[in-house]
């Protein structure tokens, strides 16, 4: 890697704002690019596509504390005006990374050059399906309400994934949709909706950013006829967590209009267990039935693979300290699970968790080599996997983090694990991060072939985007990465 250094600006004011302009600038033709061409842009795996100018400074920033190279809008400006001269079809292309192979190479090529040379496989490619796919969302929980605002940021052009429908259990009140709405507009983690949500009582329609989302009400699968709606070939999202196993879900086939269904919980039986970036090529056109597996399980397994891949994993234990639950109570009370009936407010509350039983499923070479537990503590959202291995070879703190830096800013598995090497950050730094995990590198501990890793992952939105991930891939969705990598 070759380390570029900017001058320092002899006025930093004029230099911020002569950049925050150019990060003005960038946000319509990122807009355009991603709602009539599907293209979407990264900044080292960072989604800029409706993002605020400052948003789009702070990835920069980014890159130099992770990358340890200097890169500023003054540089991918003009790659993204480059970008957008040319006829794109729907692939992700990363601004920095293709930014900093242009500053690296040295053939004296333009810009415009460089960039139509290295975005020559991505022009023209048409769309990404003949026609956009129904998604339904049974069950409006946690994850429902985020797997929603992500289906309707990502809604782009339109030929992709659309929000059709939500099904879920009518509540007491009379004015039950617009407290549904309301939910999906407030939250008290997350923050606001990014856009605008109408209430259409007389059809029972929630119109998100412009997309008509109908409110079904139903008490089971086998009450929706979703072709009554225009629904047709639809994937169900059940967020219900009621039925975990093949038989249990298969009642959502019942319905007129549904084609699959995606479970966002960890399957039981022989349920396919999705990690998407590890093993989603398992995903084949005959599945009907998937799970997206565990929060706890999309957040450990890419590193597991990825110690696996360098050093090999002999046996380990996993200890997740966990954000509590909507399962938990807030005051004392009774519940059928050890230990959950104790406020989970006020108590460390020390249980079980099946992550670790449930990476075989992922990563069959790891049947039977780890062993695992969970500390639900008093946060709402936020939870860190601690990994404690016994690796196939020997290393060091400093070889282990610099793989795994490159792991995340270059790998197949960027989109899964990020990384920081701050020495002040807490759980609260994580929400709204849209990988699996971030890989905490300053509190790595190695002793010879003993190693112990840290991986803070936000259990509500991170998984959700894995979610979302993998329904694109159930649909046939799949978009192709540029730069390539070298």
């Amino acid at each position: 890697m070759v380390t570029q250094k900017r001058p320092k600006p002899a006025d930093f004011f004029k230099d911020w704002k002569a950049r925050e302009a150019l990060a003005e600038s960038m946000i319509p033709m990122i807009g355009k690019l991603n709602r009539e061409s599907n293209v979407g842009i990264y900044m080292y795996g960072q989604n800029l596509v409706n993002r605020s100018v400052l948003s789009i400074m702070k990835a920069h920033r980014f890159v130099r504390q992770v990358e340890e190279n200097e890169l500023s809008e003054f540089e991918t400006f003009p790659v993204l005006e480059a970008i957008c001269k040319l006829d794109l079809g729907p692939v992700h292309i990363d601004l920095g990374t293709l930014t900093n192979k242009y500053m690296r190479d040295q053939r004296g090529l333009s810009i415009e050059e460089f960039v139509s040379e290295e975005l020559k496989d991505a022009a023209g490619a048409g769309k990404p399906l003949p026609q956009s796919q129904d998604v339904v969302i049974y069950g409006f929980g946690r994850i429902g309400r985020l797997v929603a605002r992500l289906l309707i940021e990502k809604a782009g052009s339109g030929d992709v994934l659309r929000l059709r429908a939500i099904v879920l259990r009518k509540g007491s009140a009379d004015n039950d949709l617009v407290k549904r709405a309301s939910l999906l507009r407030r939250d008290s983690v997350h923050g606001a909706f990014n856009g605008t949500i109408r209430v259409d009582e007389e059809t029972n329609t929630l119109i998100c950013n412009g997309n008509e989302v109908k409110v079904i009400y139903a008490n089971s699968p086998q009450e929706v006829d979703y072709t009554q709606y225009g629904i047709n070939n639809a994937l169900i999202v059940d967020s219900t967590g009621v039925w975990r196993d093949e038989d249990g879900l298969a009642q959502h086939l019942e319905s007129k209009g549904a084609a699959k269904v995606l479970l966002t919980a960890p399957g039981k039986g022989d349920l396919k267990n999705i990690v998407y970036g590890i093993n989603n090529s398992d995903i084949k056109p005959e599945d009907k039935i998937l799970s997206a597996a565990s929060c706890t399980t999309n957040a450990i397994v890419p590193v597991l693979k990825a110690m696996m891949d360098k050093y090999g994993v002999e046996h380990g234990h996993v200890e997740t300290v966990h954000a509590y639950t909507n399962d938990q109570n807030l005051i004392d009370n009774y519940h059928k699970g050890e230990r959950r009936g104790r406020s989970a407010a006020l108590n460390m509350v020390l249980t079980e968790t099946g992550a670790a039983k449930a990476v075989a499923k992922a990563l069959p070479e790891l049947k039977g080599k780890l062993t695992g537990n969970a500390i639900r503590v008093p946060i709402p959202n936020v939870s860190m996997a601690i990994l404690n291995l016994r690796l196939g070879q020997e290393t060091t703190k400093e070889e282990l983090n610099e793989y795994m830096r490159d792991v995340a800013l270059h790998s197949p598995l960027r989109q899964q694990i990020d990384f920081t090497n701050s020495p002040e950050v807490v759980s609260s730094d994580f929400v709204g991060s849209r990988r699996a995990c971030v890989f905490d590198s300053i509190a790595t501990i190695v002793d010879g072939n003993n190693a112990v890793l840290y991986c803070w992952y936000d259990n509500e939105f991170g998984y959700s985007c894995q979610v979302v991930r993998c329904l694109e891939d159930m649909a046939g969705v799949r978009y192709e990465l540029f730069p390539k990598k070298d």
